[in-house]
């Protein structure tokens, strides 16, 4: 089978390619290459990906929120299925480039949908996200709670997605799966996320940014468990048969929590990343930031249930291990 991913040179969906291909399935990958972070990473993980999988990988370069340059990318190609993870990231820097978020995750995820539509893709998984819980003061978050009330951009055209999927799965009959992932985390992540940020504040002796005074939570989740959500989630095609399925839905459209089940507080994981580390944090205290929640708890009880999503690595295995791949990655 052939999959179109999006986003294929970011973190998630380099992996999630990566896991594709190592089954036996041929990729074909999008991804404009922006600068939100480094491109010599992306880069980085589209050559590991080329020198595992040669022909069963084919990268293209284009913006997906630009429709006719996606059109003109996807003439001639052929696929079944669609994981389309390509999204402007980050909660803070939504407060900075609405804009971008507007075109990536709201025309954008528009012109994957009638990229389905259009082919008759048998299956469309897409990323949402943890955050489109928003401060709800109910742990843990359940993908049947209501959430009306995002307290970011970025949640907001999240949340903003799986509607317009819904939308798409009544009108068209589109199966779809939305996935609402919990604080990622892993070898080959990414340079705006707190793992990276502390790691490389700590060796270079640099005070970490603590918000809310270190009194947060998040349910972080290792990569290796993601991906294999994802691809449970890509091998269950929700049923069109009028059937409530997750999240509430009675067209073919199902949604899961992608988390670990488990509630970290912040100074615990800054603690085994100075082990990890081998060196003391200098912490650098802070008040909450615009944007954030104190809390992540994903209730994945579902998606145990469905996708036999059972997640394996704890933080006291993944965070050791992202450190490593860390130093060597950066020769530190």
């Amino acid at each position: 089978m052939r999959i179109l991913v999006t986003g294929v040179a970011g973190f998630i969906g380099a992996a999630v390619a990566d896991a594709l291909m190592g089954r036996g399935e041929q990729v074909l990958g999008l991804d404009d290459l922006n600068d939100y972070y480094q491109v010599s990473l992306k880069e980085a993980r589209l050559a590991r990906l080329t020198e595992r999988h040669d022909a069963k990988f084919v990268f293209r370069k284009v913006d997906f929120a630009d429709r006719l340059a996606l059109d003109r990318v996807l003439d001639g190609e052929k696929f079944e299925r669609i994981i389309h993870l390509g999204a402007q990231a980050g909660v803070r820097y939504s407060l900075e480039n609405p804009h971008a978020y507007a075109s990536a995750n709201l025309v954008g995820h528009l012109n994957l949908l009638e990229v389905a539509r259009g082919r008759g893709t048998g299956h469309l998984v897409y990323a949402s996200s943890s955050s489109v819980y928003g401060g709800s003061a109910k742990v843990p978050f359940s993908v049947e709670d209501r959430v009306d009330h995002p307290v970011s951009l970025y949640a907001a055209t999240k949340r903003a997605d799986e509607l317009i999927s819904e939308s798409y799965a009544s009108l068209y009959r589109i199966p779809q799966t939305g996935l609402r992932f919990f604080t990622v985390y892993g070898p080959w992540g990414r340079p705006d996320m707190m793992m990276w940020i502390f790691t490389s504040k700590i060796l270079a002796g640099e005070p970490i940014p603590v918000f809310n005074d270190g009194n947060m939570e998040r349910d972080f989740t290792f990569i290796d468990d993601v991906v294999a959500g994802v691809l449970a989630a890509l091998d269950r095609i929700p049923a069109d048969d009028q059937t409530v399925k997750p999240g509430g839905s009675t067209a073919p459209h199902a949604i899961y929590n992608l988390g670990n089940h488990r509630s970290e507080r912040l100074l615990d994981v800054v603690r085994l990343l100075e082990n990890a580390c081998g060196k003391e944090a200098k912490l650098n205290m802070l008040p909450m930031q615009a944007g954030d929640v104190p809390r992540t708890y994903a209730d994945i009880a579902v998606s145990q249930s469905d996708l036999g999503f059972s997640p394996r690595v704890t933080v006291e295995e993944g965070v050791p291990a992202f450190v490593d791949w860390y130093r060597t990655y950066h020769g530190v």
